[in-house]
């Protein structure tokens, strides 16, 4: 991943004149070395007292009025840097002393070389050489700020003998280790710089002299934390730190971590704008909504292709998606991207390219918006919101460098306006809306639909953008400028050309914890004076990104002890509490509609505490109303604890106990009492004659339902989970077509009035009896129906067999008996159909007259069907005829045997 590209900057080998002295001596001899050596040590010994005794005199402007070395000022002078801007001037002398410096400059005001010259001329001084290894330590938080800082130490450092090297991620590692150990400054990113101490043997890093953070407030910021902290372990605490950045960072914390000794802290602010900006920055911001981002944008690409735009973007899928469409869409100029998913030969080919580049746009995450220095940017525009104010600064400062003009854009949505807005305030940064040329905005959303329809991978490209940007202002942790839940998911999709927005996760629980935290809010607003701290710690946990440790460790038993353990734990002034809520919550049958609201009030704010994951307990908690308790209309207007003791009385009663102060019981453990004192007490209340319909009952279990829980959704699990199953009514039509319940109960004087219990079970036994023996007689006549139609069949059948038989008797024996098997051309019968009809009479008690009778019906029945079992083949073989056959077999005298034979006789034609 990383590469360490080292190259030795050796001493500068420059054209002469022939005959000219050499720029150092190159003689072998004896005392040329030595002459050299006296040359460099009373160089050095100057220097150190001149930077020691440095005082800047009136107009400290140029390099040349700075103790430094002969051969960093050539160097400077080679690289064309003369003058000193404001940052340089106030930094170097006091980094020249050796003090620790914390820097904090505009962007493009020169900070690269407040630091790297302090490098050169310290490392010069203390006369660093090959063997003494590692002497000062550039860290960058990007991979192409390395590289440009590195560029400029070749530029103003060619006359130094000292090895740099450049420790980046993407390049080989094995070419990085055998190079590494002989490098006298190094300039490195952290995650590569952290593998090398790890792995790298023969790097050490324990002489280490000078440590330099460029853009500290980022690499201290949380995703280098761990990283620099294991890098700061393996330095030493006796060494030189320089922090630099335009956002400089003042926390203790941060600065005990780098063990700094009396920093000196150098801002140059400007007087109008406290050095925020740059001075000729032109700053606009355009009120849009969401879906409407890309057409303006486009737009604005298609009326400046004569210009040099860098366009930033909260995340590395939307810059490939918008690279991969708007080059299909062909808008007149080049376009590139550079983001976070690129090979660093890639990375570093569009960043070189984008420098040279006269007229280009370049789609880009923040991993360009630091320290980065693209010559003749025009306009920075910055599709998303940035995450702070820091952000905005970092990245509307790769424009207006130095002296040069810029402008900037950002595209701000109407949710996100006014926290932008004061945020920017805080920073003292002016900027003004502008609006858009309705004339000049073009739409691309049916482009990008026919993109998504025609290939694949542009489809799943947009899917992965819309993600990762509802992620990306999902995790922000500003919730008063990002609010993933107003945003227009669905029309931001469409404009993506997705023909819906796909699912993501965390939308939900974000609407959720923001319902949660307004619910808190609300309720902190009736709590006591002192509970509010504790209400406005739990609102400020709801609006944090909660991570899957967070909802593992609130997680808890939601099946079987949680609830019931909660009710055992419950303080006694909340069971009084809710004591004095059911007690006038409570009413009868005539009871107003007043005592019905406040009921029903207080069961809400309760729902929450009662409710189990498979139904809720407000049922139970209206049976204990229905049954055991006394709520006359005369105790209406006693008092909350006259009504609650009576209550309390009543139930002890019931279970048995003594009666005994509530408020001194260590536990309380409410039980219904589900006995009846009377019989045909049931549907009463406290032992009263008026009683309670089944109506009245469900009515008033479904009263106490919450209107969260009304509310909810309507599949089974969520009535389930409401407590809602088993609450519909199941109907039944008569033959008139009046609907009754399934089971409708009668009452008690209906059904005394119809006999007693004995009396209508005989009834119903006896008209159960006659009703079955009826259906019998009507299944018997069915069958014996369907027995005489079978016989008839099988009758027909045999007389067109016999028929057959014999018109073709005269034929030869071969043929005649093919025919009597059934196997020539004739018709073939069917074999007899013996299966049962599935009709089994059942053993009813019948009169012995209706038995007699039906024997002999049977026996009639059955005698035929016993000779038709026998198939007909083996009958005619026997030479008995079907008319004989259908016959009981009884000995008939010769001469019915003569009859039958000449019948037959005439019957065949003969």
């Amino acid at each position: 991943m990383a590469s360490a590209s080292s190259s030795a900057v050796a001493e500068g080998s420059t054209k002469r004149k022939k005959g000219g002295s050499a720029p150092h001596l190159k003689s072998r001899s004896k005392n040329a070395r030595k002459l050299k050596r006296q040359a460099e040590d009373a160089e050095i010994t100057q220097l150190e007292q001149g930077a020691t005794s440095f005082v800047e005199p009136p107009n400290f402007k140029q390099f040349a009025q700075l103790p430094l070395s002969d051969r960093t000022r050539r160097g400077l002078k080679k690289a064309g840097y003369t003058d000193m801007t404001d940052i340089q001037a106030k930094s170097l002398p006091l980094s020249l002393k050796g003090k620790d410096v914390l820097g904090a400059a505009r962007t493009g005001s020169g900070k690269t070389l407040a630091f790297l010259i302090p490098v050169l001329e310290i490392l010069f001084r203390r006369k660093w050489g090959p063997s003494d290894g590692l002497g000062a330590l550039v860290i960058s938080p990007t991979r192409e700020l390395a590289i440009q800082i590195f560029e400029v130490l070749r530029k103003i450092g060619p006359y130094h003998t000292f090895s740099a090297g450049l420790v980046i991620g993407g390049k080989d590692v094995k070419q990085e280790k055998d190079r590494l150990s002989r490098m006298n400054i190094l300039v490195a990113t952290p995650g590569r710089l952290l593998q090398h101490m790890d792995q790298t043997l023969g790097f050490d890093t324990s002489n280490l002299q000078i440590l330099v953070l460029d853009e500290a407030d980022r690499i201290l910021d949380m995703g280098f934390s761990r990283t620099l902290n294991a890098i700061v372990e393996n330095l030493p605490r006796d060494r030189q730190t320089m922090l630099f950045s335009a956002t400089q960072t003042k926390r203790v914390k941060d600065l005990a971590r780098l063990s700094l000794q009396n920093p000196e802290y150098v801002a140059v602010r400007e007087p109008e704008n406290e050095g925020s900006t740059p001075k000729g920055l032109e700053q606009h911001y355009m009120l849009i909504e969401l879906e409407k981002k890309l057409d303006l944008l486009f737009s604005f690409i298609r009326t400046h292709t004569k210009c040099k735009a860098l366009v930033f973007m909260s995340s590395c899928r939307q810059v490939q998606f918008v690279h991969e469409t708007f080059c299909k869409l062909r808008p007149g100029i080049s376009l590139m991207a550079l983001h976070g998913k690129q090979k660093q030969a890639k990375r570093l080919q569009i960043f070189t390219q984008f420098t040279k580049t006269q007229h280009a746009m370049l789609f880009a995450t923040d991993i360009a918006a630091r320290g980065l220095d693209f010559p003749a940017v025009d306009w920075v525009i910055q599709l998303d919101v940035p995450e702070d104010v820091d952000t905005y600064i970092h990245r509307v400062g790769r424009t207006a460098r130095y002296t040069a003009k810029g402008n900037s854009l950002l595209f701000v949505l109407p949710s996100e306006e006014k926290g932008m807005l004061e945020a920017l305030a805080t920073k003292n940064i002016p900027i003004g809306r502008i609006k858009p040329k309705e004339s000049k905005t073009q739409s691309i959303q049916n482009q990008l639909q026919a993109f998504a329809f025609q290939e694949p991978q542009i489809k799943h490209l947009a899917q992965k953008a819309f993600v990762s940007y509802v992620r990306s202002i999902h995790l922000q942790k500003n919730k008063d400028i990002f609010d993933v839940t107003a945003l227009p998911l669905e029309p931001f999709a469409a404009a993506l050309g997705l023909p819906g927005a796909p699912k993501v996760k965390f939308v939900k629980e974000a609407a959720k914890a923001k319902k949660a935290a307004a619910y808190k809010a609300a309720q902190s607003q009736g709590d006591a004076p002192g509970d509010e701290q504790d209400s406005d710690e739990e609102a400020d946990k709801a609006t944090k990104v909660r991570t899957k440790y967070d909802r593992m460790f609130e997680r808890k038993n939601q099946d079987i002890l949680s609830e019931h353990y909660a009710k055992l734990i419950a303080d006694d002034d909340d069971d009084d509490d809710d004591d004095d809520a059911s007690s006038t919550g409570k009413r009868t049958g005539g009871s107003d509609d007043d005592s019905d609201s406040d009921g029903s009030s207080q069961s809400d704010s309760d729902d929450d505490e009662k409710e189990t994951r498979y139904g809720r307990a407000g049922a139970g908690r209206k049976e204990d109303r229905l049954v055991g308790s006394d709520t006359s209309d005369s105790e209406e207007d006693d008092s909350d604890d006259e009504a609650s003791a009576v209550a309390a009385a009543s139930k002890s009663k019931r279970a048995g106990l003594a009666a005994a102060d509530e408020d001194d019981d260590f536990l309380t453990l409410k039980r219904a009492d589900h006995a009846l004192e009377d019989v045909g007490d049931a549907y009463n209340i406290g032992g009263d004659d008026e009683a309670i319909t089944m109506e009245q009952a469900k009515a008033d279990a479904t009263e106490n339902l919450s209107k969260r829980k009304l509310a909810m959704g309507q599949s089974k699990k969520a009535l389930a989970l409401a407590g809602k199953r088993g609450m519909g009514e199941k109907l039944i039509f008569d033959d008139e077509g009046e609907a009754h319940a399934l089971y409708e109960l009668q009452d008690e004087e209906a059904f005394r009035k119809q006999g007693d219990a004995r009396t209508q079970a005989q009834r119903w036994e006896e008209e159960e009896r006659e009703r079955m023996q009826q259906a019998d007689l009507k299944d018997k006549a069915l069958a014996k129906e369907k027995r005489r139609e079978k016989r008839q069949r099988q009758k027909e059948r045999e007389k067109a067999q016999e028929r057959g038989e014999d018109s073709d008797s005269d034929e030869d024996n071969d043929e005649e008996e093919d025919s009597d098997d059934g196997r020539g051309g004739r018709a073939v019968l069917a074999l007899i159909d013996t299966r049962s009809d599935g009709y089994e009479t059942p053993d009813f008690e019948l009169s012995s007259e209706d038995e007699a009778s039906d024997d002999d019906d049977d026996d009639d029945d059955d005698e035929p069907e016993a000779y038709e079992a026998q198939p007909a083949s083996k009958r005619r073989r026997t030479g008995v005829s079907s008319e004989q056959a259908s016959k009981p077999s009884s000995k008939k005298s010769k001469l019915e045997q003569e009859e039958e034979l000449a019948l037959r006789l005439l019957a065949g034609g003969v």
